[in-house]
């Protein structure tokens, strides 16, 4: 599997405006996986000053953002903008354990399982910290053709 290594900042390619983006970077992508990375820090959106860490279930928007990051260098590569999509479901989400504590490293990663003609994509999606299994899930996510005119057509 040839690897692509991102030259892209994360602001390319998470639409998100800080302080909502969540992880620091797209490390690497194929075809099919993107390998993103964050660190936990003091600073990190809800972090947890009394017990030093951020709840595990934050995970799920971990791998959201990397589902972002990866479909989002995609379209930068093929000249297009940064698109919005929207996560529809996760499924068999398990962590393993309850927080992920200061200093943490953790490597995420997203695999498309398919990607329909309607924008319908899946993912199976985990987070290692130390090269230790500690989050997975698989993800739905919609990304529509115009999403402006999807958001108006649902209001």
């Amino acid at each position: 599997m040839d690897f692509k290594i991102s030259e892209y900042a994360i602001e390319s390619v998470v639409p998100h405006k800080h302080p909502m983006i969540l992880i620091d970077s797209l490390d690497k992508y194929s075809d099919d996986i993107g390998c993103c990375s964050v660190t936990i820090t003091g600073e990190s959106i809800f972090f947890d000053s009394e017990s030093q860490s951020v709840p595990s279930y934050v995970g799920l928007e971990y791998m959201a953002q990397g589902i972002a990051a990866y479909a989002n260098a995609h379209e930068r590569d093929a000249g297009l903008p940064t698109a919005i999509g929207f996560l529809v479901s996760s499924r068999k989400f398990k962590v393993l354990i309850p927080r992920f504590s200061v200093g943490s490293k953790l490597a995420i990663t997203v695999e498309k399982l398919y990607k329909e003609d309607n924008g319908l994509s899946a993912f199976d999606c985990n987070i290692k910290c130390e090269g230790e299994l500690v989050a997975s899930a698989k993800i739905n996510v919609f990304q529509p053709n115009d999403p402006v005119s999807f958001l108006m057509e649902q209001a």
